[in-house]
């Protein structure tokens, strides 16, 4: 009993000792702290309050997580919030999204879209059913795009290797196309057997020359491509509108560099516009130019800062035929996406889409080149309503970027930019990239667009249309800041 009770006394001394180390070490380590922040001139919060003052750093760097899983409400978050980013989770997951109780969606706010049910909607043996549409009928080789939900321009290199590999997948087996963003075509774009949107960036990533031009025989060679369907000519994206596209050196592996033409480890700046197109002239000069060698179909991807300006290009189209109008316009919103912008644009600059695209229609229609060019819309539209609403807008199309990235486990972590995206899908960490495995992940991203596609056929049933694309403006009430609602072709008369 007596050996117990030593052996008892002896831990009990031992721990009464390494608390006191602790709290030794603790205190030397506070002391050197308070002389740092003391001396230190760079932040009068850790000067006037040395050692306590870090913890604001601290709780500030933690906050946005907090706020996120803690305190947020379902409808309150940016740029997602919860409601939309588990809508998206649970389609990707082949799950039901049937709620119940009541909708949480405030509908009173300015801008709501409430569609117009059908008082004698058709039978459920006749529901709305999607059908393919063709894009450039005038090229040598058209596209007849099966989806109307498809996905937009993310780059290898602002994405990770297994992140494009589970969205090449995804995309062929949804049946929807998959754009290469600026950074060029890797091999990881053609695995999964895809359809393809080649984008041409202002850079020229995959088709540059040695000047940093284009160059028409490595156009022809990306063009050989059986998969690679059309070709984007992007003049603009809403995250950034008039600076072109940001990567990070961290993110610029051997192999990244090698695909775009560039040197590793090294920041990838692109110029802020094509140099060879300074006005509506060169370029309709340069889509020709890309549509002949590609013998595909040719579009180009726009922010609308002024309906002046589109105005002015489709009368410059009017002037030399319908046959020089570029095949498709992607429409950016001001609100769109992206890893690494400037914040002064990613907030201020560029229409969103809710106002560029129903005016960008109007004036198609105006100018009779809706049978001609068809509009893709791109934006923050990542659930069924945001693309029915798109649809009924004047849309033939939507993309969607960071939808795609939900499903396949983007938590909004913010770090899209910083080679630390905890879910693995915008890092070259290989640490970080081992979570995201393409074999299991890509039947989210299949699963995602399937139940977009699903959902809007819904919405259109219930409107009493026979198909997505026949939903228009009639079919739609906005709320206005009177708390009342209005018809969308009133807000925005339907020209032609």
């Amino acid at each position: 009993m007596n050996a117990a009770m030593e052996s008892t006394f002896d831990l009990l001394q031992l721990l009464a000792q390494m608390f006191v180390f602790a709290i030794g070490v603790a205190f030397l380590v506070a002391v050197i702290l308070f002389v740092i922040d003391r001396t230190q001139t760079g932040d009068a919060v850790r000067r006037n309050y040395p050692v306590i003052g870090r913890f604001r750093h601290l709780f500030s760097e933690l906050g946005e997580f907090f706020r996120q899983y803690f305190f947020a409400m379902d409808r309150e978050e940016m740029p997602f919030n919860r409601a939309q980013r588990e809508w998206v989770a649970r389609a990707a997951l082949g799950k039901s999204n049937t709620i119940s109780f009541g909708s949480t969606r405030n509908i009173n706010a300015v801008g709501t879209p409430i569609f117009v049910n059908d008082p004698y909607p058709p039978l459920d043996n006749q529901f709305a059913a999607s059908e393919p549409l063709i894009i450039g009928p005038g090229a040598k080789i058209p596209f007849s795009a099966p989806s109307f939900f498809n996905l937009s321009g993310m780059s290898y290199g602002a994405l990770s290797r297994p992140a494009v590999q589970a969205l090449s997948r995804g995309c062929k087996e949804a049946g929807i196309w998959m754009n290469t963003g600026e950074g060029g075509l890797s091999p990881y774009h053609l695995e999964g057997g895809c359809d393809i949107v080649f984008q041409i960036g202002t850079a020229k990533y995959g088709v540059r020359s040695e000047d940093g031009g284009l160059c028409d025989d490595k156009l022809r060679k990306v063009a050989a491509h059986e998969n690679v369907r059309m070709f984007e000519l992007k003049l603009a994206q809403g995250a950034k509108p008039g600076k072109g596209g940001i990567l990070p050196g961290e993110k610029v592996s051997a192999e990244i560099a090698e695909i775009r033409g560039i040197r590793e480890g090294e920041s990838s700046l692109s110029p802020n516009r094509h140099r060879e197109i300074g006005n509506n002239e060169e370029l309709l000069d340069m889509i020709q130019r890309i549509r002949e060698v590609s013998r595909k179909p040719v579009g180009i991807k726009i922010v609308v800062g002024s309906p002046d300006h589109i105005r002015d290009l489709f009368g410059a189209i009017q002037k030399r035929g319908a046959e020089a109008a570029p095949d498709f316009i992607t429409i950016d919103g001001g609100e769109g996406g992206t890893g690494a912008a400037p914040m002064p644009l990613m907030d201020l600059v560029g229409m969103t889409i809710r106002e560029a695209l129903p005016r960008v229609a109007d004036l198609r229609a105006e100018f009779g080149l809706t049978d001609r060019i068809r509009l893709i819309a791109s934006g923050k539209l990542i659930n069924p309503g945001d693309v029915a609403w798109a649809l009924a807008a004047g849309a033939d199309f939507v993309v969607s970027a960071r939808g795609f990235m939900f499903s396949l486990g983007c938590i909004q972590a913010l770090k899209c930019s910083k080679n630390t995206c905890p879910t693995g899908i915008t890092t070259h960490d290989p640490r970080f990239q081992k979570g995201l495995v393409p074999e299991s992940k890509f039947k989210r991203v299949a699963q995602y667009a399937k139940g977009i596609v699903k959902e809007v056929e819904v919405i259109s049933h219930s409107v009493g249309v026979s198909e997505p694309r026949m939903l228009r403006r009639h079919h739609v009430r906005l709320v206005l800041d009177s708390g009342r609602s209005e018809r969308m072709n009133k807000v925005y008369p339907e020209a032609g």
